[in-house]
C-alpha cells in the first residue's frame, strides 16, 4: 500500500513543533499500542505512528522528507537507520506497563514488535547503502519547455580499480578480523535489575569492517574508494519548475559496506527569462501598444515560446488589458496539454509632439469635451 503523509499520520501541521509532534505521538502510541489494543490492526497502526513520529523527530529526517517526501526517506535511509536515535524509552517512561513490555525496552524492542529478531539474527558486518547526492542544475525557461538532455560532471566515491574495492594491494591477503571473528560487530551486556540490556556495537578492531588489512592499496590508501568525477546524462522533462527534483537512482556514491549504491537528486532551477514571467504552467508577457493602436485597433505580433502570434487589439483598448492565447504556456509536468500565455497590453502616451500633431489632438479633444 502507498504510505500516507506522515503529518497527517500523526494529526499534525507542517508547522508545528517537535513537542508538538511528541505529544501527538504519544496519544497514539498509547492508542495503538499492542499491550492494549488487541484489534487486528493495532500492531500496524502502532508501526504506521512510530515510523512517522520517528522521521519528523529528527531535524535531518525531518527536512529529508519536507523536501522529497518518502523518496527522500526510503530512498536514504534503511528501516533500521529510520528507527535509530530515537528516544522510545523517554516517552514510554510514565505508561504504567510493566519492565521489559514489548516496545519499552528502546531501539531494540521497538524493532522487535514490527520485524521479529530479524536484527538479532543479521551476521557480518552491517550493509549500508551509499550515500545520496545533490547537484543543482540551472536550465532556460525554453530548456523547461522543450525538455532537454543534459550531461553533467559529478565527483563521487566510487570503488578502487586497483583493489576492486579491498582496499588491500593486489596480490595480499586479507584476514579476518580476530575480535569479532569477521562479523564488524560486537555485543555489549549489562545487566540492570531484572532486565537485560544487549547493546549492538562496530568492532573497534576492523571498525566494523569484519577484516584486517595487512598491505593497503597504494591507489586508494586501503580505504576501497577514489573520488573520480563522472559524466552522467540527465534527462529533463518538459514542464519542469524551480525546485523540482529528479531522482537518478544508484547515481550517488558507492557503498563502503557492499550495500547498494545511493541516489543522485538533481534539483532544477530555471533562470528568469527576459521577457516571461512564469506562474506554473502559465505564462504572461507585457506588450506595449501605442495611443493610436489602443484608440483604433489593430493586429499586435507579439512573441511566444513557438514564435510569433497575433492578437488582435478592439478600438478602445485600456492599459493594463489581458489577452489570452490558448495553449502558448509552459507544458504541463507529468500531465496533458499546455498552459496558456496571457498578454497585458501597455498603452504607451507619446512623449514629443509637433506643433501639427499637437493641434489635431486638441481638435479630436474639443469633440470630446475636453
Amino acid at each position: 500500500m502507498e504510505k500516507r503523509d506522515y503529518y497527517e499520520v500523526l494529526g499534525v501541521s507542517r508547522d508545528d513543533s517537535n513537542d508538538d509532534i511528541k505529544r501527538a505521538y504519544r496519544k497514539l502510541a498509547v492508542q495503538y499500542h499492542p499491550d492494549r489494543n488487541k484489534s487486528p490492526d493495532a500492531k500496524d497502526k502502532f508501526k504506521e505512528v512510530s515510523e512517522a513520529y520517528a522521521v519528523l523527530s529528527d531535524d535531518e529526517k525531518r527536512r529529508m522528507y519536507d523536501q522529497f517526501g518518502h523518496a527522500g526517506i526510503d530512498g536514504r535511509y534503511t528501516t533500521e537507520d529510520i528507527f535509530s536515535g530515537v528516544d522510545f524509552d523517554s516517552i514510554f517512561r510514565d505508561f504504567g506497563f510493566g519492565g521489559g513490555s514489548v516496545g519499552f525496552g528502546g531501539f531494540d524492542s521497538i524493532f522487535d514488535v514490527f520485524f521479529g529478531n530479524r536484527r538479532a539474527r543479521t551476521r557480518g558486518p552491517r550493509v549500508q547503502r551509499g550515500d545520496d547526492l545533490q547537484y543543482e542544475l540551472e536550465i532556460t525557461l525554453k530548456d523547461a519547455a522543450n525538455g532537454i538532455e543534459r550531461q553533467i560532471d559529478v565527483p563521487r566515491r566510487e570503488r578502487c580499480p586497483v583493489c576492486e574495492g579491498t582496499g588491500a594491494e593486489p596480490g595480499t591477503s586479507v584476514t579476518t578480523c580476530p575480535k569479532c571473528k569477521g562479523q564488524g560487530q560486537l555485543q555489549i551486556a549489562r545487566t540492570q535489575g531484572y532486565t537485560r540490556f544487549v547493546q549492538i556495537v562496530p568492532c573497534d578492531r576492523c571498525n566494523g569492517a569484519g577484516r584486517i588489512i595487512n598491505e593497503p592499496c597504494h591507489n586508494c590508501r586501503g580505504s576501497g574508494l577514489v573520488r573520480p568525477t563522472r559524466k552522467i546524462n540527465v534527462t529533463i522533462p518538459k514542464g519542469v519548475e524551480t525546485g523540482s527534483v529528479l531522482r537518478l537512482r544508484g547515481e550517488g556514491e558507492v557503498s563502503t559496506s557492499r550495500g547498494p549504491a545511493g541516489d543522485l537528486y538533481v534539483i532544477i532551477n530555471v533562470l528568469p527569462h527576459e521577457i516571461f514571467q512564469r506562474d506554473g504552467s502559465t505564462l504572461y508577457l507585457e506588450q506595449p501598444i501605442s495611443f493610436f493602436q489602443a484608440s483604433l485597433g489593430a493586429k499586435v505580433k507579439v512573441p511566444t515560446l513557438d514564435g510569433a502570434a497575433e492578437i488582435k487589439i478592439p478600438s478602445g483598448t485600456q492599459t493594463h488589458t489581458l489577452f489570452r492565447l490558448k495553449g502558448k504556456g509552459m507544458p504541463n509536468l507529468n500531465g496533458y496539454g499546455r498552459g496558456d500565455e496571457f498578454v497585458r497590453v501597455i498603452v504607451q502616451t507619446p512623449e514629443k509632439l509637433t506643433r501639427g500633431q499637437k493641434k489635431l489632438l486638441q481638435e479630436i479633444a474639443k469633440e470630446f469635451g475636453e
